[in-house]
């Protein structure tokens, strides 16, 4: 009889650190919340790092600057990426939380995510990196609260390089996705 008390109470202890386990803070895409948490003002808007008034402009103050700016598509349509890597560098956590907070706050908005790689490896290698870039910043702007349905990807591996050319300065423009609303 002392055994079913204690497993109910047990089921529930479970239940509740499942529940709390998959409360979200908003971290970064690697769990870090260094990135997304810090310099947060009563607003809401980010206020350290790259911020948003850059892409948005100046000449409001803070709540109407978050108003107007989640209205419209943020300017920073490209990201970048490391050689060989799909991971987000820090620097463009702040573009892809603008583009977060635009679909978030237009949920009839879609964007379709483009995928892109420097001409290095092979032609199936490229197109599987370049969809791996889409689906990161896919799974970044998920992570912020973007419905899937708003998102879409594609990848162009090495197909259409926006810059041309052999050089370090050429690949790197090529390494990239591309918000394309």
């Amino acid at each position: 009889m002392q055994l079913k008390p204690l497993a109910r109470s047990l089921a529930v202890a479970l239940s509740l650190a499942v529940i709390a386990g998959c409360s979200s803070t908003g971290g970064t895409q690697d769990g870090d919340l260094s990135g997304s948490q810090t310099g947060r003002d009563g607003t809401g808007s980010t206020t350290a790092g790259a911020g948003t008034s850059g892409q948005y402009g100046s000449g409001t103050s803070g709540a109407d600057r978050g108003q107007q700016a989640d209205s419209r598509i943020p300017d920073v349509k490209t990201i970048y990426f490391d050689y060989d890597r799909d991971t987000i560098k820090s620097e463009y956590e702040s573009v892809v939380l603008a583009h977060a907070r635009y679909l978030r706050s237009n949920p009839n908005a879609n964007v379709v995510l483009h995928g892109h790689t420097d001409e290095r490896g092979t032609r199936e290698y490229n197109m599987a990196l370049g969809e791996r870039r889409a689906n990161a910043v896919e799974r970044f702007l998920n992570i912020q609260g973007v419905s899937p349905s708003q998102m879409s990807v594609v990848s162009y591996g090495e197909e259409r390089p926006a810059e041309r050319g052999q050089s370090e300065a050429a690949y790197s423009q090529n390494r990239r996705v591309v918000f394309n609303y």
